[in-house]
């Protein structure tokens, strides 16, 4: 089971560029991550709206840990028609259900707020 990062700080330099890949090989061996080359997920998926948010990481986070409805349902008590509810956005995820939803998924439960 992955820990989710708990705490993270982004840093920017400014430098010599025949330094450059020293200075991110050497940041890389201490934990961090070279978001350089990454698009804001609003730019890459520009036909999701804030409301569509919850519902797209419920889908997504459920398939990243290879459960069906029902056995995410019967993870956290619940029928399986609540989930398929809340993943068709018929269904709103309230703060307990997210909280139960988020240990049930590896993940903080603001994602589904």
């Amino acid at each position: 089971m992955k820990k989710p990062l708990t705490e993270t700080v982004a840093l920017q330099f400014i430098g010599p560029v025949m330094n450059m890949m020293k200075a991110i090989e050497a940041l890389k061996s201490l934990g961090f991550v070279d978001l350089s080359e990454s698009v804001p997920w609003r730019e890459a998926f520009p036909e999701y709206e804030d409301k569509d948010l919850p519902v797209v990481c419920l889908r997504a986070l459920r398939a990243k840990e290879n459960l069906t409805q029902k056995q995410l349902a019967e993870l956290i008590g619940i029928p399986q028609r609540h989930i398929s509810e809340m993943e068709n956005g018929k269904r709103p995820i309230g703060k307990e259900m997210a909280k139960r939803l988020g240990k049930a998924l590896n993940v903080g439960y603001k994602v589904f707020l």
